[in-house]
């Protein structure tokens, strides 16, 4: 095991989640809490922990892949898918928080999702643990779109 590899795949991810986090933070306390919510709207605490679980696992799910190498077939492709999604991750946060635009937000996550998608498919045929690693993700971020969408809707 490379550990060095396993540290900065998961840096790289919870990177991601810092640089989003300067977009939420500053509307979390004041946008953010004036908006209608739905009823299933999780307490804002939940946010931060579920996040940086799933930055973590995105970190080993990519360091699986990296570990394969990068001559090896596919594996340079499906990185940069990794790159585009996560890019897309903090873009939502971007969009959500920063511009405070529920809208093209809602528009975002759906791309993301898709990327998401796409990007556990490259995974699968490379290494599927690195694959099952983005299950959780993609479930979460489907519930944020369903979120997202309410948030919109309600206000």
């Amino acid at each position: 095991m490379d550990y060095v590899k396993l540290i900065v795949a998961v840096l790289i991810c919870l990177l991601a989640g810092a640089v989003g986090s300067i977009f939420t933070a500053k509307s979390v306390s004041t946008w953010y809490a004036g908006l209608n919510k739905p009823s299933f709207n999780p307490p804002s605490w939940v946010f931060g922990p579920v996040w940086t679980f799933l930055y973590i696992l995105m970190g080993v799910s990519l360091y699986l892949v990296w570990s394969k190498g990068l001559g090896t077939g596919g594996v340079k492709a499906a990185m940069v898918i990794f790159g585009v999604q996560l890019l897309l991750n903090i873009l939502w946060s971007l969009l959500f928080f920063g511009l405070q635009n529920p809208l093209l937000a809602l528009i975002e996550i759906v791309l993301l999702w898709v990327m998401i998608l796409v990007n556990i498919l490259y995974f699968y045929k490379i290494s599927p643990l690195s694959a099952y690693l983005l299950v959780p993700y993609i479930l979460w971020v489907s519930f944020a779109a369903v979120l997202n969408f309410f948030l919109f809707r309600l206000n």
